[in-house]
């Protein structure tokens, strides 16, 4: 798939749910995830994320029978083109089919771009957990070293019972990227945190450098060599 740059990576809208999630928490297992970036394109008048959601939906029979689930077709809000979107899928641990499916939802009818990332979850998602409707969503990425990842995972588990207690927040995932050939080159890992905010008052106070849970954040941010964020938003299709 054709790599984007990454600095195209600032925010999105739209959620699609494919199977059942009674399924998945009877499974067992680790679930494996993928995360694509996209370029769109669609006919004048129509949004594209649109476009691109009828055609996911169209497939999700197929998603679901190889074993994955689309957690959430993201659109954008603030950063990202109009014509650029995310997709979250998730897969179980016997997902066969999986690379023939993330190489179809790549090439539907519309994409002009796609980037994969593959995911690990590490203290969140579970295998049961979705991400709420409403609100906004906001993706941020860093850029940790490879000795670090133990360290910030728990940084940020402590930093979230204050701030998930005090804010209107839930963290719905914090993953770990397939490491590249240059990540592996430079000692560095990636880590995608995808966290949920009643609106963007919330994201702006919830920055509050008082807060326990910003004392943690802070400690996490010495170690992340460089980090980027995105404003989304996660719509039902």
């Amino acid at each position: 798939m054709t790599r984007l740059d990454r600095r195209r990576w600032l925010a999105g809208a739209g959620a699609l749910a494919a199977a059942p999630a009674a399924a998945w928490a009877a499974a067992g297992g680790a679930r494996m995830y993928d995360y694509l970036f996209l370029d769109l394109d669609a006919p004048p008048g129509t949004p594209p994320s649109k476009a691109y959601a009828d055609a996911v939906r169209a497939r999700a029979p197929g998603i679901a029978a190889a074993g994955g689930e689309v957690l959430g077709l993201f659109t954008p809000q603030l950063g990202w083109h109009a014509r650029q979107a995310a997709l979250l899928v998730g897969w179980t641990p016997d997902a066969a089919s999986r690379e023939a499916e993330l190489a179809a939802l790549g090439k539907l009818p519309g994409v002009g771009k796609a980037e994969r990332h593959r995911l690990a979850a590490t203290a969140r998602p579970s295998a049961g957990d979705r991400p709420k409707p409403g609100g906004i969503y906001v993706h941020r990425w860093f850029v940790i070293g490879a000795s670090d990842l133990d360290e910030v995972v728990a940084l940020s588990t402590e930093g979230w019972r204050d701030f998930e207690a005090r804010f209107d927040t839930n963290i719905f995932g914090l993953f770990a990227a397939g490491r590249s050939a240059a990540d592996k080159a430079a000692g560095a890992t990636r880590l995608l945190l995808v966290t949920r905010y009643k609106d963007h008052g919330v994201w702006e106070t919830s920055r509050d450098p008082s807060t326990d849970a910003m004392a943690a954040f802070m400690r996490r941010q010495k170690l992340t060599r460089d980090t980027w964020a995105a404003s989304t938003l996660l719509t039902a299709i």
